[in-house]
């Protein structure tokens, strides 16, 4: 069988490819507006990136500039802080993209059911048939990913680009948009408001671990972090501003989700084609993140963290499949988690790890400072401990308004710090597990 030679990804569908490992566009958006209400959606959804993602982008963008290589940010924390941190940044992201990517079959069951019926009736094979579909496209290597995703963009910001354009013609003579306030908002509220601003924003690290499949990286992914991040907060702010004077009841936009608001403000045509946009959008989010997620797993094999078959890679594309194959059979695991637990526990994790990763750019900023880096984020040691603050104390605020929450949410909040803690109890694992084999020899 003829071995294809590999092709690296270019500026454009990594664009693509970031925008649906971060976001898929504002489906998923909708709680925000029942959490924070009309006067504090549009804020916190303006005020928490600045809080929370700038200061990420720019660590990855650092990082990523020094350390251009395939693992991305396990490779940046085993450098900065050695492998038993690199092993919890592996640990830690593989449990949080596992339970991320079982949201997003189940959001593809929520928007379809607009357009079919009943298909809730079926919701586990129509979910274990897009895993698969994912995981497939997964196998066939970076470049059909990139130009998957580049495609369904376009079909998911299409819609929302409509639903704008119908909303300023048919409410063009309200002008009132509510004034940004969190007054009136529970602790509890503004916990899960933030949870949900949070979780639309995360990814940004995510989509370095195939760097070594990327041309140019370093510049490329400058480039394409910064355009990325510009169409999101575009399309979130244009969703938010629509609905929010659109007049139409935030419960029920909540329960149905962004095809019902289209529906509301264009009619049938506008909600279908929204509905269509959810769909697509679960699909780019399900193959991106995979993508990303599938490359730590053979990372750790490299360094005997993991069983060393994850090394092995697909002999004609050059993708590491047996990896891939074990995500998807764990996601199929895991579909039938709430939405609202499978957030709590996505953001407690993906905290964790992004700490690792501020902490590293600190450690590697003091041990090799004058190494080559295209991005370098313009602060002093003292200017970069001010900026990780800023997202901690998001991070710290939103879980306390989680274990002030439900009794579920509680829960999750709990399995999520459990999961952080299982990382030393499995590491203490390969170590003993070390200690007996070098013994036995």
């Amino acid at each position: 069988m003829a071995r294809i030679v590999s092709r690296k990804m270019r500026l454009i569908p990594l664009v693509a490819v970031i925008f649906f490992t971060v976001s898929g566009g504002p489906y998923g958006l909708e709680p925000l507006l029942v959490y924070a209400g009309k006067h504090g959606a549009l804020l916190l959804l303006l005020t928490v990136p600045l809080l929370w993602d700038i200061p990420a982008i720019a660590t990855v963008l650092e990082l990523n500039s020094m350390m251009p290589v395939t693992g991305g940010y396990y490779q940046w924390v085993k450098r900065a802080l050695g492998m038993r941190f690199a092993f919890y940044e592996g640990w830690w992201t593989w449990l949080y993209t596992f339970v991320d990517l079982a949201i997003y079959p189940v959001l593809f069951v929520e928007y379809a059911s607009f357009l079919f019926p009943g298909i809730e009736a079926y919701k586990i094979p129509v979910c274990l048939c897009i895993i698969w579909f994912g995981a497939g496209l997964n196998i066939l290597g970076v470049v059909p990913v990139g130009k998957t995703a580049l495609v369904l963009s376009v079909l998911v910001l299409l819609p929302f680009l409509l639903l704008f354009v119908k909303g300023v013609f048919l409410f063009k003579g309200v002008t009132a948009i509510p004034t940004p306030s969190l007054s009136g908002i529970g602790f509890s509220s503004l916990g899960m408001a933030l949870y949900t601003v949070m979780w639309n924003f995360i990814g940004w690290d995510n989509a370095t671990t195939y760097a070594g499949e990327v041309e140019k990286p370093a510049r490329t992914y400058i480039y394409s972090t910064l355009i990325a991040f510009g169409c999101i907060v575009l399309v979130y702010t244009l969703a938010v501003v629509t609905a929010d004077v659109s007049g139409m009841d935030l419960g029920h936009l909540n329960e149905k989700g962004f095809p019902a608001l289209g529906e509301w403000v264009g009619g049938k045509w506008l909600g279908t084609v929204l509905a269509m946009g959810g769909m697509a959008s679960t699909l780019g989010l399900f193959a991106a993140i995979l993508l990303s997620v599938s490359r730590v797993p053979k990372a750790m094999a490299d360094d005997r963290l993991l069983p060393a078959i994850l090394q092995k890679e697909h002999p004609r594309y050059q993708t590491p499949y047996l990896s891939v194959l074990i995500c998807a059979g764990v996601v199929s695991c895991m579909i039938l988690w709430t939405f609202s637990d499978l957030l709590v526990i996505d953001i407690i994790l993906y905290g964790a790890g992004l700490l690792l990763e501020f902490i590293s750019l600190l450690v590697l900023r003091i041990k090799a400072p004058n190494e080559p880096r295209p991005f370098k984020i313009p602060l002093n040691t003292l200017g970069i401990c001010i900026m990780i603050a800023l997202p901690v104390v998001v991070w710290v605020i939103a879980l306390s308004g989680a274990l002030s929450s439900s009794d579920s949410i509680v829960k999750a909040a709990i399995f999520g710090l459990s999961a952080l803690v299982s990382a030393e109890v499995i590491w203490q694992g390969i170590r003993l597990y070390r200690r007996n084999r070098n013994e036995g020899r």
